[in-house]
């Protein structure tokens, strides 16, 4: 892979989870990653901020994971763009459930466990969008008819109640080039980081500055 360095023979203790070099315990997290930035807290809310309601609005694709008995599972999610409603108590997302392969490991997940995390990617820009929260399934008809495509109804519709929701910085999107084959000049549509953190704080951030700063910190900081 261009840019990294080719792997050396790998001695296989490394790998053991008793390992010396196996992190343990938080106190050693918190020593090798440092404490979160001012920007990195100030982004996480309990509810869909307008900003965050415009990321979702304009994301084709999410990825819904979950976890029950049998284990974890991460699944995608697409439609049209907006295919995720957000309801106006800015707290309640009711996500499609469309017509699949009938595992339906995400539903049996959340039949047994109702906690939930989505994250939203929209085409041409870097961060994502993560929501936390607890969902249930529903077949009333009223929310099934929201999601009518060519004459057909979802299958059922999950109702999820957000608990934490935050933007997700752009650095794995740029290390990956996902959106590499995104027209150049295509424009952003939705709100900048800085105006996200501003917006958020009620002014208090200085998201100009921000954003105006970010390109060069991220590329300084990408490995």
């Amino acid at each position: 892979m261009q840019g990294m360095t080719a792997p050396a023979p790998l001695n296989p203790a490394a790998l053991s989870a008793d390992s010396e070099h196996t992190i343990h315990t938080l106190g050693q997290l918190e020593s090798l990653l440092g404490t979160p930035s001012e920007a990195a807290v100030a982004k996480e809310l309990p509810r869909v901020h307008p900003g965050y309601r415009a990321m979702i609005e304009a994301s084709p694709f999410a990825v819904l994971a979950t976890q029950g008995p049998g284990g974890l599972d991460a699944s995608p999610r697409g439609d049209p763009a907006g295919f995720v409603q957000v309801l106006d108590d800015d707290q309640t997302l009711l996500l499609p459930e469309r017509r699949g392969n009938h595992r339906a490991d995400s539903l049996r997940n959340i039949l047994t466990d109702p906690r939930v995390a989505l994250l939203f990617l929209i085409p041409g820009v870097g961060e994502t969008l993560r929501v936390n929260g607890r969902a249930h399934i529903s077949v009333a008809p009223d929310l099934r008819a929201r999601f009518v495509v060519n004459g057909k109804p979802p299958q059922c519709v999950l109702v999820i109640k957000a608990e934490s929701v935050y933007f997700q910085c752009a650095r794995a999107i740029q290390r990956s080039g996902l959106w590499d084959s995104v027209p150049p000049g295509t424009p952003r549509p939705v709100p900048t980081p800085g105006a996200l953190l501003a917006s958020i704080t009620h002014g208090s951030f200085d998201g100009e500055t921000y954003d105006r700063e970010l390109p060069a910190r991220q590329q300084a900081s990408l490995y």
